[in-house]
């Protein structure tokens, strides 16, 4: 068995794939361009370098970060930008639940896993089949984009205004495409996510030109109601 790991024939499940270790490295450049550029508007927007850099450390999460950003820039109050950008982040409560198992036991570890839950660990957590590799996906990704998000912030914030708008340039689109990319396996062999995803997406639709920028994100989970698990695992059983 030693001789078949050495030569590569039987592949572990807790060492990352190639492919996985390849597509995390692409989200990561994808998030670290976003950093950059969030660095960048922040302090060209006026604000010290410490608040674009203690927030991506302590807040850790893109949207929240620039809509919150987006309304101090725009003279809005610490309060307000507060309750923005919690109401933006209600959706990785339902990604946490999704994602606990492979946070671990130990308190914490489970903290540090909490604080690592983005959209994009939990797709690539949920993409795995086997609860080991899931775990691995999960700690890999969310290392790597924790890490290459606050170094790109600071660079960004160090070099102020030169970088401007990612959006500029279209890499506004990468996250997206990346997320639909790994979801579309899932919606492929999976009817009851296929269902469960039409209706968040009808949703989400219908809610984008009435509701604020989060909003139909949110209002996107109602898809869960369509969530009906599969009984033919249960019934081989």
């Amino acid at each position: 068995m030693r001789s078949l790991l050495r030569t590569g024939r039987v592949r572990r499940p807790d060492v990352p794939d190639p492919e996985l270790l390849r597509d995390i490295a692409l989200v990561c450049a994808a998030g670290g361009v976003v950093g950059l550029s969030f660095g960048a508007i922040s302090v060209a927007g006026g604000l010290p370098v410490w608040v674009p850099v203690v927030m991506s450390v302590v807040v850790y999460a893109g949207a929240a970060q620039f809509s919150a950003v987006g309304i101090l820039l725009a003279g809005g109050g610490p309060f307000a930008a507060a309750a923005t950008g919690l109401l933006l982040n209600t959706r990785n409560a339902a990604f946490s639940l999704a994602v606990a198992d492979v946070l671990g036991r130990g308190r914490l570890t489970r903290l540090v896993g909490a604080h690592l839950v983005t959209d994009e660990t939990a797709a690539f957590a949920l993409a795995q089949r086997d609860p080991v590799r899931r775990r691995v996906a999960f700690w890999v990704s969310g290392i790597g984009l924790f890490t290459t998000w606050n170094v790109c912030v600071l660079a960004g914030a160090l070099a102020g205004s030169a970088l401007g708008d990612t959006a500029a340039y279209g890499l506004d689109a990468a996250f997206p495409a990346v997320l639909a990319a790994l979801v579309l396996p899932a919606l492929r062999e999976r009817p009851p996510v296929r269902r469960a995803a039409l209706l968040g997406a009808v949703v989400a639709l219908a809610a984008t030109p009435l509701t604020p920028t989060g909003v139909p994100v949110l209002l996107a989970l109602a898809g869960l109601l369509a969530w009906r698990p599969s009984t033919r695992g249960r019934a081989a059983a």
